[in-house]
């Protein structure tokens, strides 16, 4: 019987279909993939607590105007280190010089009336004695009968005047002297008012704010710079109250600045307080190493250190998904793969804790990537 063109192209392409459909089952089941494999066993990764933190400095001042003027100078800008004791900034002080002018005159004019006053009780003084001596004589010679009652009556009326200007005088020493305590009050608060206009680095620190320039007018409690100290940057990270009893001081971290820069530090504070609306609370980790580049409020991600879990391991690349997204390892059986569902518990870079669907012993595919369940594999020799 001769076959038609038709029917032998359908031969045809049944006959490539065959052998497609062949080839790829022997790509999809028949295929060797050669692979490297792990044993489930005993092991250890390490427990840790993760959130994200910012740098902060524990030593941060904030450099305000103490008084009302106007900028004059600032002489330094933002990531100028500085020296405690350095003049950073200066305001106009002829408000305060002029101030500081007239309360030093007014001292020279204390200081001259204490000096009248002085000698008017030198003057009151004498007078008294004058008056005491002359009291004394005629008080003699009233008793030896060569002058009056009358006159001793006289002498002793100048006596007690003698002695109410000496009260008077010193009373009126001792005002001028008060003016003069008032007046060096004044002084010193007038020199003080005037130090107000220099502002001076009140640390060893860098300026990581400048809020004003030049010409521009301060109040009272204004701020002009603020400063940190590098040596004292930490991070302050929010943790959940689940996880406070697993903290302690001390406890080493790793610290990842949103720069890239990597750091080591410790647990240096745990707070006491708990945020009532988020239930975190905060923890300080200070710095085995100032940053290179830092910038306050800065984002990073911690990771510290809290201990260890033991039970089952595998490798980390072990795990894979089944296509409902469920986590497992491929299992190595009689040269084929088999998707195991499993419980995963605490991992580190390199192992994954399991703690169900998986015993100890049993082999699995070490780097389940581009590898599928239901394929036959073949273990890779080490080289």
């Amino acid at each position: 019987m001769t076959l038609t063109s038709k029917t032998k192209t359908l031969l045809v392409a049944l006959v490539v279909f065959v052998g497609l459909a062949a080839a790829f089952g022997y790509w999809r089941f028949g295929r060797s993939v050669e692979v490297a494999v792990a044993i489930a066993r005993q092991g250890a990764v390490p427990l840790r607590v993760l959130g994200p933190g910012t740098l902060q400095a524990r030593t941060a001042v904030s450099l305000a105007s103490r008084v009302n003027a106007t900028v004059v100078e600032v002489l330094v800008d933002v990531g100028h280190s500085v020296r405690k004791g350095q003049l950073l900034v200066t305001l106009d002080d002829r408000e305060s010089s002029a101030r500081l002018a007239a309360v030093q005159g007014q001292q020279s004019a204390v200081a001259r009336n204490i000096e009248s006053a002085r000698a008017t009780v030198a003057k009151a003084q004498a007078e008294l004695e004058l008056a005491q001596s002359k009291q004394r004589r005629d008080a003699e010679l009233q008793k030896q009968g060569f002058v009056s009652q009358a006159v001793v009556d006289g002498s002793t009326a100048a006596l007690r005047g003698a002695r109410a200007g000496v009260d008077a005088a010193r009373a009126s020493l001792a005002a001028r002297e008060a003016d003069a305590t008032t007046v060096a009050q004044e002084a010193r608060a007038a020199g003080v008012s005037l130090t107000y206009t220099r502002l001076l680095a009140p640390i060893d620190g860098m300026v990581i704010q400048r809020q004003a320039e030049p010409g521009s007018t301060v109040l009272t409690g204004s701020p002009i710079l603020k400063l940190v100290d590098p040596a004292t940057l930490w991070v302050a990270m929010r943790v959940d109250e689940s996880v406070l009893g697993q903290l302690r001081i001390g406890q080493r971290a790793q610290i990842r600045m949103r720069s890239g820069e990597t750091l080591g530090g410790q647990v240096a504070r745990i707070a006491r307080q708990s945020d009532a609306a988020t239930r975190e609370l905060d923890v300080h980790l200070a710095l085995d190493s100032t940053p290179q580049q830092f910038a306050i409020d800065q984002e990073a991600e911690v990771s510290i250190a809290t201990g260890e879990q033991t039970g089952i391991v595998v490798p980390l690349t072990a795990l894979t998904k089944d296509r409902a997204g469920q986590p497992g390892v491929l299992v190595v059986e009689d040269g084929r793969t088999q998707f195991r569902a499993v419980t995963a518990s605490g991992a580190d870079d390199q192992l994954v804790r399991v703690t169900a669907g998986l015993a100890e012993g049993e082999t699995v595919v070490g780097n389940a990537t581009g590898v599928r369940a239901n394929q036959s594999v073949r273990v890779a020799q080490p080289r």
